[in-house]
């Protein structure tokens, strides 16, 4: 079995819970603990956020996306740990509206699964005794899921949490911590999320805050002692890597991989070969395959458009070997790339795409993709599990369709990525093959 863990959720997103779980690790780790941080759900952000705070790479963990042998060997990442923190992603109950094959990737669902019993953290700005209601619905709502208490936050004033902690009395629910309005103490955020972590300025010593704040404001002892649960320990599922040396793009602009994915592609034997196009370099041509992830390519448009050796590196080596790209590495593989100024960027050019960020929307949400073609590491007709988000607009999609794709309930997307030559490309970010 894992280390004992517990699951930091909210009743919805902006409540604060990531604020509460890197204070949360960065404190117990202060404190001479080894905690293993986890992420509920398709999340690239948080995790390295996670890692700098633990000192431990975090790994995602995903009821839609995952069978029970895949959540059971990501498991044994926690070896080695005292105790297990896993952040929830929405509100607690979020989830599809289809469980799907799998499950519906709520957190609820993944702390049911685990054992975990959940800390849920309430923005009580503007109520006082109506927060212990709150906190009352998400304890009764089901059965297989155990609150362990609350963290408040955003606490206006002592007589503010005297109000709370009495309501949260009459109805026996643990008040664990209570955070005072800091309004100090926040990350940077864009439309995808929170700025990624190796960009932030800072970084250590903000932790180091958080981690002291949190420490004055919540009964870590306790809190520690309420840790239960944990799935059994496995074997890691084996991830076919895309090939034996993959140059993979990384930068600002390309970052979006699973931690488990490169783990899994190094435990195959895989070598990995970084290269910047932000620095204009192309991939290391030693290498038997190049892989684009997703990332942010809308704010260096201007860059990458200038980036000459790494568009000839990479033309280069598609004329003999596979190219992949996921959502942002896709789009910089096509050939124009409309920024949000609606200044039109040349690309690659591996790929007839055009996308444009001029008129942005969401696209956001689970994908099962049935491959029409085969891409690296995966054969035709390979059924991925995987999830959408983006604010692109497709103007241009012309090459053959790489893959036939559904959102969770069932309903065909167009977003079906692309393929020409050995190039391939998709919106689409695996997160593991549906059939484990």
């Amino acid at each position: 079995m894992m280390a004992p863990g517990l699951i930091i959720s909210a009743p919805a997103s902006g409540a604060g819970k990531t604020m509460v779980t890197l204070g949360l690790l960065a404190a117990f780790r202060a404190a001479g603990l080894a905690v293993q941080p986890f992420k509920n759900g398709p999340d690239y952000i948080d995790p390295a956020f996670h890692a700098a705070a633990a000192g431990r790479p975090s790994y995602n963990l995903d009821s839609w996306a995952m069978g029970e042998a895949r959540l059971a060997g990501l498991a044994s990442f926690a070896q080695g740990a005292d105790l297990v923190l896993a952040e929830g992603s929405m509100g607690l109950f979020d989830g599809v509206a289809s469980a799907g094959e799998l499950g519906n990737g709520a957190s609820a669902e993944l702390a049911a699964r685990a054992g975990w019993p959940v800390v849920l953290v309430l923005d009580v700005s503007g109520q006082a005794q109506s927060a212990a209601a709150v906190a009352l619905g998400f304890a009764r709502m089901a059965q297989d899921v155990r609150l362990a208490g609350v963290i408040l936050n955003k606490v206006a004033s002592p007589r503010h949490e005297a109000l709370i902690r009495d309501g949260m009395a009459r109805v026996g629910i643990e008040v664990l911590g209570a955070l005072p309005r800091r309004s100090d103490l926040t990350l940077p955020e864009r439309h995808l999320g929170l700025v990624q972590a190796g960009e932030h300025e800072g970084l250590a010593e903000t932790l180091a805050s958080l981690g002291s704040f949190v420490a004055s404001h919540v009964d870590l002892e306790r809190l520690r002692a309420m840790a239960s649960g944990g799935f059994a320990s496995g074997q890691p599922v084996a991830v076919p890597p895309p090939g034996q040396r993959v140059a993979l793009a990384w930068d600002g602009a390309f970052s979006f991989v699973y931690p488990h994915l490169l783990a899994g592609w190094r435990a195959a034997g895989a070598e990995i070969l970084p290269f910047s196009p932000l620095a204009n370099q192309a991939p290391d041509d030693s290498a038997d395959v190049c892989w684009l992830p997703g990332g942010y390519p809308e704010l260096h448009a201007g860059p990458l458009a200038a980036a000459e050796s790494f568009r000839a590196g990479l033309n280069h080596f598609a004329q003999t070997r596979p190219v992949h790209g996921e959502c942002g590495g896709y789009m910089a593989m096509g050939q124009v790339l409309v920024d949000a100024k609606g200044t039109p960027h040349r690309m690659a050019g591996l790929l007839g795409l055009e996308t444009s960020f001029a008129k942005r929307k969401m696209h956001l949400g689970y994908r099962l993709a049935r491959l029409e073609a085969p891409i690296p590491g995966y054969g035709a007709d390979t059924r991925l599990r995987g999830h959408e988000f983006h604010y692109a607009t497709i103007l241009a999609q012309p090459d053959q369709p790489l893959a036939h794709v559904e959102d969770a309930n069932g309903a065909a997307v167009p977003e079906t990525g692309s393929r020409r030559g050995l190039a391939t490309g998709s919106f689409f970010h695996m997160i593991a093959q549906a059939s484990a």
